[in-house]
């Protein structure tokens, strides 16, 4: 039976979980500042930097639509990003990422806007859009894989969350920053302030590059002949099991759909029934606070009841809230718009606390980067990708009914509740067993 050194690499590196919440928590916070900020621009006044027009919701619905090209090409870099990190290993592949997405934050930092240049600047704003997008598809599986590698065998949902903590708390630096950008501005985020973020962004990067530079050099990928392969990682994941591709697939397209709704259309919608920039980035903040502390909460409670447990109690519990968020914040209370983001955090961080793990463990080691980087970058890319657009374009077709926008976010948490069932339960896997099935199998015959 061929051998593998997933065991080893992680006893001889004693890989702490301070030091792998820096790599992939921090690492991650870092990256997704920069893509989220992002869509926070765009439901504020990328509508009337980039795309302006007589009718600022159709402005918005450009703006999110050149959100959604960032998401095109995520699943391109968690192709190739992921093939990499199967064949030469995560480390080198993780700090790409980061430098990537660094450079294209800056970039749109110093982007000209329409009435300086024109077409030219929606035009480069999208080309930038995709070098973020295709960075940010290639880091969270590798972020997530080096907290699932490096875990105790009864913790792999706990430290897998550390990238999910680390996008909340991406999104509340993110929040943060803007919030006190709009205070400092008066509400005015044209047409320098919106800029500053970005900056900040850019510069932040170094901090998150420190980290992965000190990353271990040995990783828990196969030795040969296992080696020989990975010469198309995804290839063969998709050999294998064509079902757990699309299952897990499905996973993701219901949870990033309604995720960037929470996210970048919950945003806007707020400013367009009359809540101020600064006010709406105040419940943003609470939203993404309550986010950063629950995921890893239901990633443990993953650990002791089974992922798909949580996963389903999640897309139940997000699909009934949808009807009762909109009445909400429809009613002029700032303290029940609070109250409403903090539960949209709440029970976003059901399902994304456990999703590194149970999507990760679906797949054996010497192809997992490939397989559920591109399982869950395609999902991402026709749920998150589409979800702001969508959910405006409803609510314009709809005569402003929200109502609209809650089915929709249902139909996503259907999909994501029928995926995760069909999908096999790992948590009681031991590390071998997950890391390699085949051979698990084969050792337990004889």
């Amino acid at each position: 039976m061929a051998s593998t050194s997933t065991e080893a690499p992680r006893a001889a590196n004693a890989v702490s979980a301070l030091r792998t919440f820096l790599v992939a928590g921090l690492g991650t916070a870092l990256e997704y500042y920069d893509f989220l900020i992002y869509g926070l621009a765009a439901g504020l006044v990328f509508n009337k930097v980039f795309f302006p027009g007589s009718d600022p919701l159709i402005g918005t619905l450009y703006a999110f639509a050149a959100f959604g090209t960032g998401f095109l090409a995520r699943p391109l870099g968690g192709i190739v990003i992921g093939h990499f990190g199967d064949i030469i290993g995560r480390r080198k592949m993780l700090i790409t990422t980061l430098i990537t997405m660094g450079v294209a934050t800056i970039a749109i930092g110093f982007l000209p806007d329409y009435a300086t240049i024109g077409v030219w600047a929606p035009i480069l704003l999208v080309l930038l859009r995709l070098v973020q997008g295709f960075a940010a598809g290639g880091e969270w599986g590798g972020a997530a894989l080096f907290g699932i590698e490096n875990a105790p065998a009864n913790r792999r949902g706990l430290w897998g969350s550390f990238t999910s903590m680390g996008i909340g708390l991406g999104t509340l630096l993110g929040g943060g920053v803007f919030t006190i950008v709009s205070i400092a501005f008066d509400d005015q985020l044209t047409p320098l302030a919106w800029r500053i973020p970005f900056w900040i962004g850019g510069a932040l990067v170094l901090v998150g590059l420190l980290a992965r530079m000190s990353m271990p050099q040995q990783e828990a990928i196969p030795t040969a002949p296992a080696r020989a392969k990975r010469k198309m990682p995804l290839a063969e994941a998709v050999k294998r099991s064509p079902r757990t591709v699309l299952l897990g697939l499905g996973v993701s397209y219901g949870y990033n759909t309604v995720a960037y709704i929470g996210f970048t259309f919950f945003l806007s919608y707020l400013t367009g029934i009359g809540y101020g920039a600064t006010e709406s980035l105040v419940a943003q903040l609470v939203y993404s606070f309550v986010l950063f502390c629950s995921a890893p909460l239901f990633a443990l409670m993953s650990d002791r009841v089974g992922r798909r447990t949580v996963m389903v109690l999640g897309g139940i519990a997000m699909a009934v809230f949808l009807y009762i968020y909109f009445p909400m914040v429809g009613t002029g209370s700032i303290a029940l718009v609070v109250l409403a983001f903090g539960i949209t955090g709440l029970i976003t961080g059901i399902t994304q606390g456990p999703i590194p793990a149970f999507l990760g463990e679906q797949f054996p080691a010497r192809m997992r980067y490939s397989g559920m980087s591109a399982s869950y970058q395609i999902g991402a890319a026709i749920g998150g990708g589409t979800a702001s657009f969508v959910a405006t374009g409803l609510l314009i077709m709809s005569n402003q009914q929200p109502v609209a926008v809650a089915a929709y976010g249902t139909f996503a948490m259907a999909v994501l509740i029928a995926c995760s069932l069909g999908l096999r339960e790992t948590s009681r896997l031991s590390t071998q067993e997950v890391n390699d099935p085949d051979g698990a199998t084969a050792t337990a015959r004889t």
